[in-house]
């Protein structure tokens, strides 16, 4: 039992479950759930009991039972009794202050991460201002490498995302062009098809692997199937570069997606065979996003944010190149509007950050959703100051496919050139060489004389 008075009221939470979700800040999908405090006070209440829970009080209570949950089991017996030893002795509100204090700096946070549960990190980040979420995320650094080094301080990815509503090729390849000459794309370049078979996305695989490989470009590519029928072509020899999937936090979301933990490390080591990699072997893609669970009645009364962040222990555990909160995409049921999208997309990426994962955010909304590009511009800078890997470029941030809103091309080149960040350092070498963009990174005219237009042409 936890519990603070206000005004001789005094608040009640049964358990630690309970608690989270109550300091949680609001939104819809915990409305919805029926989870969420009732007044603005009751949440304020939870946030100053929950201030005072120690940090050692989240490896002996489990929001979901270790018996009945894989992920819980995987969050427990994985945890780092050395990396904790650093922060063992510090309450949540405690925890907060030590994280923004100048002694939390890089090195240390790269030590203690593996000693963060999920829970630690979204309890923590309860208690935080949305500027306190970007100090503390900026100063994590997480580089994962597969043909290019993706995180590195100063540099800012892409993931190039060239979908079409009838996996049309030549679709697809103009808007990869388009991409690669606006300076997209070396985060991935990654395609969602519209269906799921094999043939197809074998098809899409071979295309952009022959377009990789007819101008050397130092990137990687991904066709976002299913994990089985990834796996099913990486056992033929596929040329499969990441390996894809969408997770979640409980072991009955999971479910839901046709996965299980056993499924994902069959799947991590069939493409780490493939050995496809040329500066380094993070060969896992994962996407997440605040409401699955709920989405999926597997949600055990956890708030969708705690949902999400324990999401993260299943992303951490097979290594990946880039995992992406795919902030705004379920729509208003579970982030209703701007703000609770902007409070989302801040908490995933400083608790994935934490964590020791390389996060981007696809910075987007649903068109039923109560908010629009100016929200997303904000968003994005604000990721841009936090230290975001990467985001997504899309044809006029349009996504004609999937139906919704995300971030474009211009974008990208906007955060770039406001905050002065970087391409990964040798997709921009490429660049260079191309005539894309100059040695300073500014973005050249094009014609069709250029050589990768031309190249196509021909």
């Amino acid at each position: 039992m936890y519990k603070f008075t206000i005004r001789d009221k005094v608040y009640r939470f049964n358990d630690l479950k309970t608690l989270l979700a109550k300091a949680s800040p609001y939104r819809s999908g915990d409305v919805l759930a029926g989870i969420c405090a009732e007044s603005y006070e009751e949440r304020v209440a939870a946030q100053i009991a929950l201030a005072d829970v120690p940090l050692k009080t989240f490896l002996t209570e489990a929001v979901i039972p270790y018996e009945s949950d894989d992920v819980t089991r995987l969050i427990i017996d994985s945890h780092n009794d050395t990396a904790f030893t650093y922060i063992n002795s510090l309450t949540v509100g405690e925890f907060r202050d030590w994280l923004l204090s100048d002694e939390a700096d890089c090195g240390i946070l790269k030590t203690i991460e593996a000693g963060i549960t999920p829970e630690m990190a979204a309890a923590v980040s309860k208690l935080m201002r949305n500027q306190d979420l970007i100090a503390v995320a900026r100063k994590c650094e997480v580089v994962t490498r597969f043909r290019n080094t993706i995180g590195l301080k100063g540099h800012f990815s892409t993931r190039l995302q060239p979908n079409h509503p009838t996996d049309d090729p030549k679709g697809i390849a103009a808007s990869i062009i388009e991409g690669l000459l606006y300076g997209s794309g070396d985060a991935v370049i990654g395609i969602n098809p519209a269906t799921d078979s094999p043939s197809t996305v074998l098809n899409l695989l071979t295309l952009i692997d022959n377009l990789r490989g007819r101008f050397d470009i130092p990137i990687q590519s991904c066709v976002l199937s299913h994990i089985t029928t990834t796996l099913e072509l990486a056992n033929k020899g596929a040329p499969v570069d990441l390996c894809f999937q969408s997770i979640g936090g409980t072991e009955k979301a999971n479910k839901s997606f046709g996965i299980s933990l056993d499924l994902l490390e069959e799947a991590y080591q069939a493409t780490l065979s493939l050995n496809r990699g040329t500066v380094g072997k993070n060969v896992m893609y994962f996407e997440t996003g605040q409401g699955s669970e709920l989405s999926a009645n597997a949600h055990h009364g956890v708030d969708q944010q705690t949902c999400e962040v324990r999401a993260y222990a299943v992303a951490r555990k097979f290594k990946p190149l880039l995992v992406n909160s795919v902030v705004g995409f379920i729509g208003p049921e579970y982030l209703y509007d701007g703000k609770q999208i902007t409070r989302a997309a801040l908490e995933d990426h400083f608790c994935g950050k934490l964590l020791g994962l390389p996060m981007g955010v696809d910075i987007c909304y649903t068109n039923h959703a109560e908010a629009d590009q100016d929200d997303m511009d904000n968003l994005l800078t604000l990721l841009g100051v936090a230290g975001c890997n990467f985001i997504m470029g899309i044809p006029g941030s349009d996504d004609i496919m999937l139906n919704y809103q995300s971030t474009s091309f211009h974008d990208a080149l906007y955060l770039r050139k406001v905050l002065g960040l970087r391409p990964a350092p040798e997709f921009e070498q490429w660049l260079v060489k191309q005539g894309i963009v100059d040695e300073k990174g500014g973005l050249l005219p094009v014609n069709s004389s250029h050589k990768l237009i031309s190249g196509i042409i021909t």
